[in-house]
């Protein structure tokens, strides 16, 4: 088992967690608007999504590298390509971090967390992004691969709810922060740039 890949990915995973994005913005708006707790609410949901996830990718790409490894390395380039992509669009996109305080009528907890969860598992790019981000991190030689893919998921999610958890609890200071800093949007811009372009150079150079 190479812990030192495990750890790679627990970075990658923090990182990818910490820069803005739909998911954490929106875990910002609702601990502003409503409370913590909402925010809280909303991240617990939206991490439940990941499972279902995980669980698609686990038994769907366990399945292709059973039957062909060459199609499953053909997987991780395009999914190099894909984070190439994706650093692309950030690239070409705005600095600007647009928080919308202007909310609906305030949601139960209870509401808050189903509208997480739905978001997260009818959302596509979920999906695809964890197609592109995962097959390059497997640990083991001897561990299943299904057992692997979900040993990831649930780093993933642990990871992704400590940092979404710390969002919500320090929206308030986070939220002036950029208010007052008015570059650290495109510093945010150019890190996340970085981690995508290092993550795609990662797969590439994992390629066999």
């Amino acid at each position: 088992m190479n812990y030192e890949i495990l750890w790679a990915f627990a970075l990658a995973t923090a990182s990818l967690a910490i820069f803005p994005g739909p998911d954490n913005i929106y875990v910002l708006t609702q601990s502003i608007v409503n409370g913590k707790k909402y925010g809280l609410a909303t991240t617990a949901g939206l991490i439940s999504g990941c499972l279902v996830h995980t669980t698609l990718l686990a038994f769907g790409i366990s399945a292709i590298i059973s039957l062909n490894p060459m199609l499953f390395y053909t997987i991780k380039l395009l999914g190099a390509l894909y984070l190439f992509y994706l650093a692309f669009r950030v690239w070409r996109a705005s600095a600007e971090l647009r928080i919308d305080l202007n909310q609906s009528p305030k949601k139960s907890l209870g509401q808050l967390f189903r509208q997480g969860f739905i978001m997260n598992v009818l959302n596509p790019k979920v999906t695809i992004f964890f197609l592109a981000f995962f097959p390059g991190f497997l640990f083991s030689t001897f561990l299943n691969t299904t057992i692997q893919f979900y040993v990831l998921g649930f780093l993933f999610m642990l990871i992704s709810f400590l940092v979404f958890s710390l969002i919500a609890l320090l929206a308030g200071s986070i939220s002036g922060y950029l208010q007052t800093h008015p570059k650290a949007p495109w510093v945010l811009k150019w890190l996340q740039i970085l981690v995508f372009t290092g993550i795609g150079l990662y797969l590439l150079l994992s390629y066999k």
